[in-house]
C-alpha cells in the first residue's frame, strides 16, 4: 500500500469518526488525526491536510456533492461513503495542485470497494466524474 493511500485510509477515518459523533468541525477532529502522527510519519501533514481541508470546506462540498447527486440526498448516503465523497470533493476542488484527477477519483473508489459496499464503487466513481467539471 503506498503512504498516500495509507494517509488516506487514517483520513477516512478521522472523518467517518467525526460525522459519526456528529462533530464535522476541525477543531475536533484535529486531536483524532494526531493519533496517527506516528503511523503516518512524513505523509501525515497530507492526512492533516485531508481532515482540516474536508472539514474547513464542508459547506461547500456539500453543496456541490449534492449538486452531483441527483435524488440522492447527502444525509441518506452512508456515513463511509458520504466521508469518501467528501474527502475527494476537498482534494478535487480544494486543493487542485495536489494530485492529478484520475489518481483522486482511483483512489475513492479503492477505499469504497475496501471499506463499504459492492455499488459503492460503481456510485462514488460516478458522482466524481461530474464533480470533476469543478476543478479549477
Amino acid at each position: 500500500m503506498s503512504n498516500r493511500r495509507m494517509a488516506r485510509e487514517c483520513a477516512l477515518q478521522c472523518l467517518y469518526y467525526a460525522d459519526s459523533a456528529k462533530m464535522l468541525d476541525g477543531t475536533k477532529v484535529a486531536p483524532y488525526a494526531a493519533d496517527f502522527k506516528r503511523e503516518l510519519g512524513e505523509n501525515f501533514p497530507f492526512c492533516q491536510d485531508l481532515v482540516n481541508g474536508t472539514t474547513n470546506n464542508l459547506p461547500e462540498i456539500d453543496k456541490l456533492v449534492s449538486k452531483y447527486a441527483k435524488n440522492w440526498p447527502i444525509g441518506r448516503m452512508s456515513v463511509v461513503d458520504r466521508s469518501i465523497l467528501r474527502m475527494a470533493a476537498y482534494e478535487l476542488v480544494f486543493s487542485p495542485e495536489r494530485t492529478p484527477v484520475p489518481a483522486v477519483i482511483d483512489e475513492a473508489i479503492e477505499l469504497a470497494k475496501k471499506y463499504s459496499t459492492d455499488n459503492s464503487g460503481k456510485f462514488i466513481n460516478g458522482l466524481l466524474d461530474q464533480l470533476k467539471k469543478e476543478r479549477k
